[in-house]
């Protein structure tokens, strides 16, 4: 008998469907979401981060996700230990989790039950850090890291200067790169019997029109009012980590014409899909699935709940 706790993941790029897909398993296998996104874990963080809507979660408990003051630090290590809790006490009650997300990192350290070091933390360093990323650009301080240590740069926007500026103090305080570390540490067996789903399009150019579209329905759905909102409190900072918010932010300083910010965020969508994937990739354990070549959606569920509902009985 297998110990191992069942976990299913979805996974994939920005506007793929990941959201609609997890929540049509969670009600096939009464599962639960745990939600494995980087920046909807913060409050007030909604439209521009595509944060699911109480409509949108059609009843199924999401985990992890709106429970974050935006001016509060957040570590991949403090994402891993409460999604170690929050899978422990849904599968307690005799439900699915159901891991949901596009942050790469966040999911192979759950997945992999990566042990982050109780390294010393350097707050000089790290104010030097960000004050460089200030002075000189997000992408200046990301090219540094992408020097010393590539494997984690791929995984970190530019803009997300806070994951930035900690795999860098990690390396120079302790002279190993931080994803040397998360290799180091997989040597403690995981929890879970992952099933891993990814979701992708046969057609690039579909995905990038969703992500378009997105942005466009992001703009009609509120983004300008609460960009302003979060600049208005003081979190800029933690809001331009994600695409979508640093641009709105330039647009209401004057810095350049709506239009432009506009055209920004969807480059900057589809340049991290194309990071996302490259991730994803790597990951032989993923079974990848293109909802355009389906003539339904219907029937992409349905291959992925008979996918699953032969991996699941092995368990």
């Amino acid at each position: 008998m297998n110990s191992k706790i069942p976990l299913v993941v979805v996974a994939g790029p920005t506007a793929s469907g990941k959201t609609d897909v997890g929540i049509a398993i969670c009600r096939q296998f009464h599962g639960e979401v745990v939600s494995a996104d980087s920046m909807q874990i913060y409050q007030h963080l909604t439209v521009g981060t595509a944060k699911p809507t109480l409509e949108e979660q059609q009843g199924i408990p999401h985990h992890l996700m709106d429970f974050l003051p935006p001016s509060q630090s957040f570590s991949v290590a403090e994402y891993v230990s409460l999604a170690h809790k929050a899978i422990k006490e849904i599968y307690s009650r005799g439900k699915l989790p159901v891991v949901v997300g596009g942050t790469g990192l966040y999911i192979s350290s759950l997945v992999d039950n990566i042990q982050f070091s109780q390294s010393q933390t350097n707050e000089g360093l790290r104010q030097e850090l960000g004050k460089i990323a200030a002075e000189q650009g997000n992408e200046f301080l990301w090219q540094q890291l992408a020097a010393v240590d590539p494997k984690a740069a791929q995984a970190i926007h530019p803009n997300n200067v806070g994951r930035v500026v900690r795999a860098l103090e990690f390396y120079q305080t302790t002279g190993k790169t931080i994803s040397q570390q998360q290799e180091d540490s997989k040597k403690t067996p995981s929890p879970y019997q992952p099933h891993m789903i990814g979701l992708n399009y046969k057609d690039r150019e579909l995905l990038y029109q969703r992500i378009d579209l997105r942005v466009e329905l992001m703009l009609e759905n509120g983004l300008e009012n609460e960009a302003r909102w979060l600049m208005e409190q003081g979190y800029a900072a933690t809001a331009s980590q994600a695409i979508g918010y640093k641009e709105m932010f330039d647009y209401l300083q004057g810095k350049e014409p709506l239009s432009t910010a506009i055209e920004k965020i969807q480059q900057g969508s589809r340049r991290y899909a194309k990071r996302q994937l490259t991730w994803f990739r790597k990951d032989p354990r993923i079974q990848w699935f293109f909802p355009d070549i389906y003539t339904e959606k219907r029937e992409l569920v349905e291959d992925m709940q008979k996918y699953l509902a032969n991996r699941l009985k092995m368990c």
